[in-house]
């Protein structure tokens, strides 16, 4: 598809009708956090995606939206509904990989809403030890490291782009994930299949490996027994039912479950209100294998619904 040579006006009704129906996401964040990894996911989810694009070029996407936009228009009725798919989603990474252009993203970003279209900011990021670790696999210098170490070029990315991380819509914690569980938990928020409301990530992790950096919700369940110390449960985790079933059995683990439910009904109703459509609660034991699971399970199933689509992630299961 190639960028139209000229536009309707900004603000006209066809415009205005395109762009109010599209989705764009911009996807930034930490270098080595997983940006690719997700690029991959949406690709795969019928998104269409553009790596490493300048800020200024944000624009043009717009035109590109409004292109494909008509095009459908025009076919109307004549071909079949698979050729003329649904909303129109567009993804683009932009990160300092684009040097000094990117300094120029919330201009940019200013511009699409003065327009009509509304981008969401995802920012992946990661703490300093994971990115360390993912540099060194591979081999390669981090963008703005220069002559520094790798750790100089981390602080010099984080010092940059840190006001972006608290204007993003959704802010996604990658440390303790591998490509795999990474794409996991996108793909769920991001799929073709996308109902009304509020999408939530019910994530169980383990406190000995660091407290999740996107949890919007940290619960400590470490005040429930460890079936860590049941011989015949220690080697298997809260997936399983005679763990779960013990777990369950203990005082004040129903209780727990029902009311972080009912605390969480309360908020995700704000945050529909609020037009917040992403958010994570995160419930920890200590290794992230038998309580966190089994409770996570839980207040998975009981929060989905037809307002909240609900998702699990084990973070740590299968760390020990």
């Amino acid at each position: 598809m190639s960028v139209p040579d000229s536009r309707e006006p900004a603000g006209s009704d066809e415009e205005l009708d395109a762009l109010r129906d599209a989705s764009l996401l911009i996807i930034t964040g930490m270098s080595g956090a997983g940006k690719t990894t997700m690029a991959n996911v949406l690709e795969d989810e019928g998104w269409y995606v553009i790596d490493n694009l300048p800020p200024q070029l944000l624009d043009g996407v717009a035109d590109l939206i409004v292109e494909e936009a008509r095009r459908r228009t025009d076919l109307g009725d004549d071909v079949e509904t698979d050729l003329v798919p649904g909303p129109i989603r567009a993804a683009a990474i932009v990160d300092v990989r684009t040097h000094g252009f990117f300094s120029q993203l919330t201009h940019s970003i200013t511009g699409l809403q003065d327009r009509g279209l509304h981008p969401r900011i995802i920012f992946l990021d990661a703490t300093d030890e994971a990115l360390v670790r993912r540099f060194e696999s591979v081999r390669r210098p981090h963008p703005l490291q220069r002559d520094g170490r790798l750790l100089d070029g981390i602080q010099t990315e984080r010092d940059l782009i840190q006001d972006l991380r608290s204007q993003a819509d959704l802010v996604i914690d990658t440390s303790g994930l591998n490509v795999h569980q990474l794409a996991a938990k996108i793909r769920p928020a991001f799929s073709k299949e996308q109902r009304p409301g509020t999408r939530l990530a019910v994530m169980s992790f383990g406190f000995k490996y660091g407290i999740p950096l996107d949890a919007d919700f940290v619960f400590d369940l470490r005040f429930l027994p460890n079936p860590f110390w049941i011989p015949e449960l220690r080697p298997h985790n809260g997936l399983d039912e005679d763990v779960a079933g013990y777990v369950f059995a203990q005082p004040g683990a129903r209780d727990f479950v029902t009311q972080v439910v009912e605390l969480l009904h309360t908020v995700l109703r704000g945050y529909l209100r609020e037009n917040r459509r992403y958010a994570t609660v995160a419930v920890g034991c200590t290794g992230g294998k038998h309580r966190s699971v089994a409770i996570a399970e839980r207040i998975c199933a009981e929060l989905s619904s037809a307002d909240i689509e609900t998702f699990v992630v084990h973070r740590d299961l299968g760390q020990e």
